[in-house]
């Protein structure tokens, strides 16, 4: 998932770098190395100590990255079942979005 992906299911007054803040003080019991940047890289370079820990703990759950750090967001971004098919239409991080009424006018 990416941290932008978890603000939107939380909803409104969440984005992706609050997501971020509160993942860096996840206690070690949370999958934190699972939570990528929309680029399909890891952000934790400065913060995680080796700075490529995060990456080589992805790959060695079988995710491939590139020369430039970033994995295929079309092959490894997860999407959760339980989303209704109202939430992903409304959503354009699972879907075309498409617009409301309101948004028409």
């Amino acid at each position: 998932m990416t941290y932008g992906q978890i603000a939107e299911l939380l909803g409104d007054g969440y984005t992706a770098r609050t997501v971020g803040f509160v993942m860096h003080g996840s206690d070690d019991k949370t999958p934190w190395h699972r939570v990528i940047n929309a680029k399909g890289a890891c952000s934790t370079l400065g913060i995680v100590l080796p700075h490529d820990k995060q990456q080589r703990m992805l790959e060695g759950e079988g995710v491939k990255f590139n020369k430039q750090g970033r994995c295929d967001l079309q092959t490894y971004l997860w999407i959760p079942k339980q989303q209704s098919q109202a939430q992903q239409l409304k959503t354009s991080l699972f879907k075309q979005r498409r617009k409301t009424q309101k948004e028409k006018r």
